[in-house]
C-alpha cells in the first residue's frame, strides 16, 4: 500500500515562506513524475507544481518565479519550497504522481493570514 506523507504546512503572514515535504513510501518512486497539488476551500484540486524524473520542472502560472519543486531519490521526499506567499495560497496542499494517480495522504495546510 502506497503511502503519501505532506508536512510543513502552518499558518504564515503574506510574502513570507514555508517548506512543504512529501514522503512517498512507493517503490519505484526514482521512476515517476511527481507533483504538488492544492484544493482551496471550494475550489478543485490543481496541480501546481510537477517533477519528472530526471528533474525537469513546470509550474502553475499562478506559483511560477514564487514556488520552487525538487525530489530526492535516495529519501522518495518531493519537498516544495514556496515564497511571496499570497492570501490565494491558502489551501491544502497535497502530493501524488502527475500520472496514475495514488491513493491521496491527509494534505498538508497552508493559511495566509495577516
Amino acid at each position: 500500500q502506497v503511502q503519501l506523507v505532506e508536512s510543513g504546512g502552518g499558518l504564515v503572514q503574506p510574502g513570507g515562506s514555508l517548506r512543504l515535504s512529501c514522503r512517498a513510501s512507493a517503490s519505484g518512486f526514482r521512476f515517476n513524475a511527481m507533483g504538488w497539488y492544492r484544493q482551496a476551500p471550494g475550489k478543485e484540486r490543481e496541480l501546481v507544481a510537477s517533477i519528472t524524473p530526471n528533474g525537469r520542472t513546470n509550474y502553475a502560472d499562478s506559483v511560477k518565479g514564487r514556488f520552487t519543486i525538487s525530489r530526492d531519490n535516495a529519501e522518495n521526499t518531493v519537498p516544495l519550497q514556496m515564497n511571496s506567499l499570497k492570501p490565494e495560497d491558502t489551501a491544502v496542499y497535497y502530493c501524488n504522481r502527475v500520472n496514475s494517480l495514488y491513493p491521496w495522504g491527509q494534505g498538508t495546510q497552508v493559511i495566509l493570514s495577516s
